[in-house]
């Protein structure tokens, strides 16, 4: 049997209030209360999680913009790490020095947008130093109102038992526009490729994910899980290893199986069965016995750590969820999960392979 490490992580899921950014914090900062020193190896926090998400504009959201270090999200975040002694993850929406401005084409008609600034994830270690901050490269109609995108994705490679680690955020996870998802076994699957390329053993993404409704204009789609038909898959190549009840969850504690599905199926490469996706692994390797790394592993780690709440009339979907993605195993595994409108810290052990 190959010998394994617990990874300990830790999500915070919760609805913020928009623009009440202290009062934001404080909530975080009660939830966190029982959590002891060292309890975790990762506590994550979701995508823009003490300013809120649902900005219409550059000037509703530039009261709220952060600079990196110094902001509260930082300061915040830097305190946290050196409590608990773990790494933290959270997101916000960083300032940029010098604002330009940027055509985008939300209806059918370009127009000038202010860029005042990124949507970004920053990462503090244990010490409560800053490791990385990683800028939303995939941006979603909302962001294009005001932030311009990061320049890609990247690989952090941590101490055990985290290893090789990209950090993305939401839409970082769909088609990158103007490609189009047409096809189950190509894609394009951006983001899954990015980390069997670079080898990466875990995956976190931060999330303001939006619960999806048939109802729902097209401008929600690519968030809601709902774009194409791309997800339908056939029997015995699933997105999820356990049933899925179609009632309705009336106390939210079971989470949104439509939305665990969609985030898996966008990380097809990393578990279905497929011939591309076993030559870049075995490519993947041999670059790494030329550099004398070893062999890498063929499981994927995801944390997928999503708000809950409302905000412009838009509902997010909590269902934060820890995901083990085996290449070529043809079935994705879901190790734990959190309601659709749980409030509260999920704290799961997940074992690593070495």
């Amino acid at each position: 049997m190959a010998a394994t490490r617990t990874l300990r992580v830790g999500v915070v899921q919760f609805a913020p209030k928009i623009g009440k950014v202290q009062a934001n914090i404080a909530k975080a900062r009660e939830l966190c209360n029982g959590l002891t020193p060292r309890c975790v190896d990762l506590l994550c926090f979701p995508e823009m999680i003490f300013t809120g998400y649902m900005f219409p504009d550059a000037t509703s959201i530039s009261p709220y913009l952060e600079l990196p270090k110094t902001g509260p999200t930082c300061t915040f975040c830097a305190e946290l790490a050196r409590r608990l002694e773990c790494y933290v993850a959270a997101g916000f929406p960083e300032r940029i020095s010098t604002p330009t401005s940027s055509a985008h084409d939300h209806t059918g008609g370009a127009h000038l947008s202010p860029i005042v600034g990124f949507n970004t994830a920053v990462l503090y270690s244990p010490t409560g130093e800053p490791l990385t901050l990683y800028r939303k490269f995939n941006l979603f109609e909302t962001d294009l109102s005001w932030a311009a995108p990061g320049s890609g994705f990247t690989v952090l490679d941590l101490p055990p038992p985290l290893g090789k680690t990209t950090i993305a955020i939401c839409n970082d996870l769909n088609v990158h526009k103007p490609a189009a998802w047409d096809s189950l076994e190509d894609g394009p699957y951006e983001l899954a490729r990015h980390c069997i390329r670079e080898g990466t053993r875990l995956l976190v993404l931060l999330n303001a994910w939006l619960k999806s409704r048939d109802e729902d204009e097209d401008e929600d789609e690519e968030r809601s899980g709902s774009e194409g038909n791309a997800g339908d898959t056939e029997e015995g190549e699933g997105a999820h290893d356990v049933d899925d009840d179609d009632d309705d969850d009336d106390d939210g504690l079971e989470p949104d199986w439509k939305t665990l599905n969609w985030w898996a199926h966008r990380l097809r490469p990393t578990w279905a069965h497929h011939p591309a996706t076993e030559k870049e692994y075995e490519d993947q390797r041999t670059v790494c016995q030329i550099n004398g790394s070893g062999v890498g592993p063929k499981d994927l780690v995801v944390v997928a750590c999503n708000r809950i709440g409302g905000e412009g009339g838009k509902t997010f979907v909590g269902s934060s969820a820890a995901l083990m993605m085996r290449r070529g195993s043809g079935r994705p595994r879901l190790l734990h999960a959190m309601g659709e409108r749980e409030e509260g810290i999920g704290i799961w052990n997940i074992p690593i392979g070495l």
